[in-house]
């Protein structure tokens, strides 16, 4: 077992390595560049641009050869310095996505767990009830369909503007300072309350329609009908392919969980929500190389450890791993 996690962790090493490359690549083929998008919102002399873009470009680092700006950044890396802000200038690249990184974990936390348990349980239990297949597999199917950006603008229009219910943009109130009162928090839930609908509704189809195939699919296999032979109770053969069924969805709910700190960049557009996705969508916009290679990176140490999560859990939850991994070390 110990050369089984050796091995994969000297995988999940290198690729990191390869995947913190390509990120710290991409957005140095964009045309422009961040201190030239930095002074382009600045309202400049034209005589002094050329003097301040030379200083910024020095100060970035961004005067120096292409390879001795790729060492300098690994340098940093190890350091745990992941830059300054072009966009949000001069904050810390570290500080600005941890001020992000809190509505995206009280966002997507709540909206993947609940999803991934009612959609599970409604998945099984409709596997087993022709009425509830035949009304939860149309819907599922459609709102696994539905793109989380239109579902979001949807449910803006019904809930924030026809019925005027729910507010559509921002965390929280515009006329509030975060602080820990029952206004803050009443204004915080309202606004959190329709991103998280939209998300919860794409994933519980998508958990939903997979369950139910998954239980269909074990309840005709072998063992079920052995099972069924030897004259086992219908319970107990249920029982074991809902424990079967659950497999592939482990994986997915650990994957999930794994690119929080992606957050959800569609329906964070629509409802401004401030998170990491939003973030990433304003670093693009203004070339900020430092921001985009310091959200990726979270997104990169997230699936990864979420993968490497997975494996552990397959270990435990699934005896076939154990003999697979028994069977290698023999």
């Amino acid at each position: 077992m110990k050369r089984y996690f050796g091995r994969k962790l000297l995988i999940y090493l290198l690729t990191f390595f390869l995947a913190v490359t390509i990120d710290w690549l991409i957005p140095r083929f964009m045309p422009g560049n961040p201190v030239q998008s930095m002074l382009s919102r600045a309202q400049l002399r034209a005589g002094a641009y050329e003097n301040i873009y030379s200083y910024y470009s020095n100060l970035f680092g961004l005067d120096l050869p292409i390879w001795q700006q790729y060492l300098n950044f690994w340098k940093s890396l190890l350091h745990g310095d992941l830059g300054i802000s072009t966009l949000v200038f001069p904050q810390p690249v570290i500080k600005v996505i941890m001020a992000a990184v809190p509505y995206d974990i009280f966002l997507l936390v709540p909206a993947i767990f609940l999803s991934w348990l009612a959609g599970n349980w409604f998945g099984a239990y409709a596997a087993r009830s022709k009425w509830l297949d035949n009304t939860l597999s149309p819907i599922g199917y459609i709102l696994t369909a539905t793109p989380y950006m239109w579902l979001g603008i949807l449910l803006a229009w019904v809930f924030g503007i026809v019925l005027d219910i729910f507010p559509i943009a921002g965390a929280y109130s515009y006329s509030l300072r975060p602080y820990p009162s029952w206004t803050f928090i009443s204004s915080l839930l309202e606004h959190w309350f329709l991103p998280f609908f939209s998300l919860f509704l794409v994933d519980f189809g998508g958990w939903a329609i997979g369950m139910r195939n998954m239980i269909i699919y074990e309840l005709e296999a072998d063992y079920s009908h052995y099972l069924e032979s030897l004259g086992a109770p219908r319970s107990l053969v249920r029982r074991y392919a809902f424990r079967n069924a659950m497999l592939p969805q482990l994986p997915g709910l650990a994957l999930k969980l794994g690119v929080i700190v992606a957050g959800a960049l569609a329906t964070e557009i629509v409802y401004s929500y401030p998170g990491i996705g939003y973030l990433i969508l304003g670093a693009i916009q203004n070339k900020d190389y430092f921001l985009i290679q310091g959200c990726f990176l979270f997104i990169i140490i997230g699936v990864l450890i979420a993968n490497f999560a997975i494996d552990i859990i397959y270990v435990f939850v699934d005896p076939r791993t154990r003999m697979g991994m028994q069977g290698e070390s023999a």
